[in-house]
């Protein structure tokens, strides 16, 4: 009996039909090497330099275990049951499929969904013998996205800039200009302007459920960097996810699990993923049954009046 399984999608954007099938490596074994290019400039990669560059190498350590969905088989006298592991302190939903059944009951669905709460363990279905003497064979696969399916989008007050107070910082794409956010996911997402190293602070208050942060490279190749974006994705009380990406290696101070406040520094800004250059991705999601989407959001500006941004142009957080 085999199994195919597929990650819980990590890119900025994602849908059960979009989900990535590479598993990005943990920070355990990864190594990291330090070098000066010609320019005197300090460069930290995950890629070994050629043979005539002095260069320090080092090995990262894992700061958590990342948290996953797992599936599993229970042996039962009705059956093979399976169960679904969800270590998120968020909702999963998953979907199901099985294929290249042998003797499995006609009652038993093929397919399905299923919502696993946060830290859980949930039964999927329990496949059944068609002949009960006979051996039972299937494959299975699944597909996973966060968050609870159908989750409203209802802030109690618009979002805080995600920069330092009093600061200013442009805007180079919003909606209603989609150049790189033409899908679903990212549609109302905002890239800010930010030198690498730059503070990025919590916009509103929620649980850490996803961290990524052991990438040094950026490209413009979305398929081969898409997936190298460190990230922060914190869950919020109405359901909904604000993701903050491209941020800098190494530079993450939370952890999945830990309650942020409205305005606590969370990591530094990067150049980390498919990018041209140093910003940040800030999006806020919902799970509309089964894909990510953006939605739109207001920010704080003068007076405290909500306001939306807009590109080409420059804020100032308050």
């Amino acid at each position: 009996m085999r199994s195919a399984v597929f990650a819980v999608a990590r890119a900025l954007g994602a849908s059960f039909a979009l989900v990535s099938l590479v598993l990005t490596p943990t920070a355990e074994g990864q190594k990291l090497f330090k070098y000066q290019d010609a320019n005197g400039v300090w460069v930290y990669t995950d890629r070994k330099p050629d043979s005539t560059q002095p260069y320090d190498e080092s090995k990262l350590t894992k700061r958590f275990d990342p948290p996953e969905v797992r599936l599993f088989q229970r042996t039962g006298d009705a059956g093979i049951s399976l169960i679904a592991q969800n270590t998120f302190y968020a909702p999963i939903q998953l979907a199901y499929r099985l294929s290249q059944m042998q003797n499995v009951s006609s009652g038993t669905p093929h397919d399905g969904f299923k919502t696993l709460p946060p830290r859980s363990e949930t039964e999927l279905l329990v496949v059944t013998k068609a002949v009960q003497n006979e051996e039972i064979k299937f494959e299975y696969e699944f597909q996973s996205l966060p968050g609870e399916p159908g989750a409203e989008h209802r802030p109690r007050q618009p979002y805080r800039l995600p920069f330092a107070l009093s600061s200013t910082v442009y805007v180079s794409q919003a909606f209603p200009d989609v150049f790189t956010h033409g899908d679903p996911s990212s549609q109302y997402a905002i890239d800010f302007v930010m030198p690498v190293g730059t503070h990025v602070f919590a916009a509103r208050e929620g649980v850490v459920i996803e961290v990524a942060s052991d990438f040094f490279e950026h490209g413009t190749d979305l398929k081969k960097d898409g997936a190298r974006a460190n990230v922060v994705r914190v869950l919020h009380d109405d359901g909904t996810m604000t993701l903050y990406g491209h941020l800098n290696w190494n530079t993450i101070r939370v952890v999945p699990g830990q309650h942020v406040a409205r305005g606590e520094y969370l990591a530094d800004s990067g150049n980390t993923g498919f990018t041209t250059g140093p910003h940040l991705h800030f999006v806020v999601q919902r799970n509309r049954g089964g894909a990510l989407v953006s939605v739109p959001i207001d920010f704080v500006g003068p007076a405290g009046a909500p306001i939306a941004v807009h590109s080409r142009e420059k804020y100032t957080a308050r």
